[in-house]
């Protein structure tokens, strides 16, 4: 008998199939619209996460990852613009502090879409945005070089590191305002429709009240650091996006059932590993795993451009496309750690020993 897929999962695919994957490849080229991010709003995926009495729906790891696929695979800048939304919504989750019950239920239920500002938290022991107490409140004073969504996002979440060397998160509008000034969105070789700039904060003051999370850095680290070494659900949504464009001829219907074992594999593999009950345990196994799922995208998306032959050139096809999105994913959310791990698979060893078990 076949079981029918959970609905937030039929809600993403039918979001693709109507929406994202028709514009994708303009999306692309001219930019985000606003009827896109719209239709993210109203389709109830942005509280996939949240509890149901806060307008969520509290969905299982594997619908949260599967839908994931489906809208990497369909608009790879939508995805990332959304994928934001889901690291304010769990902060509020974990939070008691006041800002819960104002912002958590507008973002479950996606009147509010949120970005998320806080990767430079990763370069410490140096401190591109440090926030230091002033006025009953808190004052940002730094860089941040990279945030998503900016015109897009109603609220975003932003992080600094205290004198004390705490962690610091708060919520604040996503507009320019007193001591906040964005960069021009950045020109990328893919997802530039994301809407990608840097932050200059000169003074940026925000009440008590914005405060989401406050805590020792180390004890934010901690909890932190094992987080990238998973393989990203979006890798293989790419990949198997780059798979169906292969084509029906006998080479191309090889190739492709041969790519889809291989993904079948480490898919299998990554989500095993990233249900392990324990996030900093089999590290070594989880940076195997996320390289080998970095190497059968780049076979798929390769692939897609040679069976594409001159036509996957053009602008409008999605195999080159999808083969910039594909090297965007390799450095998406890259650490040092993660980088040393990539680098020494590409290494005199290859990519070819079989996976860990």
């Amino acid at each position: 008998m076949t079981v029918p897929p959970h609905p937030l999962v039929a809600t993403a695919r039918e979001l693709a199939d109507r929406v994202l994957a028709p514009l994708a490849e303009r999306v692309d080229r001219d930019g985000m619209p606003a009827s896109s991010i719209e239709a993210v709003k109203r389709s109830g995926l942005l509280g996939i996460g949240a509890p149901v009495e806060d307008g969520g729906s509290a969905a299982p790891a594997a619908v949260v990852r599967e839908t994931a696929e489906i809208l990497a695979g369909a608009c790879c800048s939508t995805w990332f613009v959304q994928t934001q939304h889901h690291t304010p919504v769990a902060t509020l989750v974990r939070s008691a502090l006041p800002v819960r019950e104002r912002l958590l239920g507008p973002l479950a239920r996606g009147e509010l879409l949120s970005g998320v500002a806080y990767a430079q938290l990763r370069a410490h022991p140096r401190v591109p945005v440090r926030v230091t107490r002033e006025r009953g409140g808190w004052r940002f004073d730094g860089t941040v070089p990279w945030y998503t969504g900016w015109g897009l996002n109603d609220v975003m979440l932003l992080a600094g590191v205290t004198d004390a060397d705490e962690a610091l998160f708060a919520f604040t509008e996503a507009r320019e305002q007193p001591g906040l000034r964005p960069s021009p969105p950045m020109r990328l070789a893919a997802l530039t429709a994301s809407r990608t700039v840097s932050l200059e904060l000169d003074g940026l003051w925000l009440p008590d009240e914005a405060v989401a999370l406050r805590t020792p850095y180390e004890s934010w680290a901690v909890t932190d650091r094992p987080r990238n070494t998973n393989a990203s659900p979006a890798v293989f949504g790419v990949t198997a996006a780059a798979i169906g464009l292969l084509g029906d001829d006998p080479p191309a219907r090889r190739t492709a059932e041969a790519l889809r074992a291989r993904l079948d594999e480490v898919r299998r593999r990554a989500y095993e590993l990233a249900d392990h009950p324990v996030p900093t345990e089999r590290i070594e196994e989880r940076l195997e795993c996320k390289t080998r799922a970095y190497d059968v995208m780049r076979a798929a998306t390769t692939a897609a451009v040679v069976a594409g032959g001159g036509r996957a050139m053009d602008l409008r096809s999605p195999a080159q496309r999808l083969a910039r999105e594909g090297m965007f994913l390799l450095v998406q959310g890259q650490t040092a750690q993660v980088r040393t791990a990539h680098l020494g698979a590409l290494g005199p060893s290859g990519p070819d020993a079989p996976l860990s078990r």
